[in-house]
């Protein structure tokens, strides 16, 4: 914890909720070394309730995330391996035509991965479009649609997807309008030195760190709810819908943003900035979320939103310095 609670007086649910987080955390890094920040930017999405896209390139541990997180927060979880051969019903499910005793025929319907309440989608690039299209009813809505008949998923529901950045034959990248489901883009990078060192120690032993589940659905789902009641300052907000507007090409925006951005952030994309920000208030230990927060996480929410034109990349400017810019400027 960075800072200390913001009063005495709160709440046993948020102490409980904190004391959970804490715990799970401290679980999670047990395994996964040296990526704090990924770890605090995965833990930030699934507390605000959202789905996660993991960027990184083979070997930094993206999988071992997923599969350590679920443990830790006591989740049931699936995993799908995405390839270009890979249809719709291997993820949702199908209907079967079965024949009873006397004879007679019905359908039943054999549900697909999805049906967990944390679905991992490893190289999720390399799904076709029409598979990749199949997940934007369920990250939206939380349901399935099947032969026109509307299925649940389980609740909580995250879809936690991995891609690797350099590897791009035979993939088909994500469109706008999925990119837009996932809360958070996560870059995953490289460990540090000293990281490094810790873990090829640690992991090349017969004595694996494993994590223990410190939680279970129905205490994610109460913080959750915590967070989406957690205030927010009116300074915050008007730091959340300034930075988004100011991205986006028009009268408001700077000359950099109109010459260089060549789509933007939409309205979603403030609504997840405002449950983020909560989501770190409480993983820090405070009450409200402050502007640190919205510095902290405007890339990571903000970053998959929009997309620079060739001149911008021709020069190397990169979206992240053009976000923390505008964020700094407002």
């Amino acid at each position: 914890m960075t800072e200390a609670l913001a009063n005495d007086d709160i709440s046993s649910v948020f102490k409980h909720s904190l004391e959970k987080i804490i715990q799970a955390k401290k679980e999670i890094t047990k395994v996964i070394i040296g990526q704090d920040e990924v770890v605090d930017q995965t833990l930030i999405t699934l507390l605000a309730g959202g789905h996660v896209l993991l960027i990184g390139v083979p070997g930094l541990a993206k999988t071992l995330l997923v599969e350590t997180i679920a443990t830790a927060l006591g989740l049931d979880a699936n995993r799908v391996q995405c390839t270009p051969d890979l249809m719709p019903a291997d993820i949702l499910g199908s209907e079967v035509l079965e024949e009873d005793e006397s004879g007679k025929r019905s359908f039943r319907f054999i549900k697909g991965p999805i049906f967990t309440q944390l679905l991992m989608a490893d190289e999720i690039n390399r799904a076709s479009p029409r598979t990749q299209s199949a997940l934007l009813q369920s990250m939206q809505e939380k349901e399935v649609s099947i032969s026109g008949k509307a299925h649940d998923l389980p609740k909580p529901f995250h879809v936690m997807a991995t891609q690797n950045p350099i590897e791009q034959e035979g993939t088909y990248p994500l469109p706008e309008a999925q990119l837009d489901r996932f809360l958070m883009q996560v870059n995953v990078d490289y460990p540090t030195l000293e990281a490094e060192r810790e873990v090829i120690l640690k992991t090349t032993t017969n004595e694996m760190p494993k994590a223990t589940q410190v939680m279970d659905a129905d205490e994610l789902m109460d913080v959750q709810r915590l967070v989406r009641d957690m205030p927010v300052g009116e300074s915050v907000v008007d730091m959340i819908v300034n930075l988004v507007r100011n991205l986006r090409p028009g009268e408001d925006a700077s000359e950099q943003v109109n010459e260089y951005v060549t789509w933007a952030p939409g309205p979603r994309g403030s609504q997840g900035l405002m449950l983020a920000v909560r989501a770190r208030a409480l993983l820090e230990g405070r009450s409200a979320p402050i502007e640190e927060d919205v510095f902290a996480l405007a890339a990571p929410v903000l970053r998959h939103r929009m997309a620079l034109n060739f001149k911008a990349r021709s020069q190397g400017m990169e979206l992240d310095a053009l976000i923390d810019e505008v964020a700094k400027n407002l």
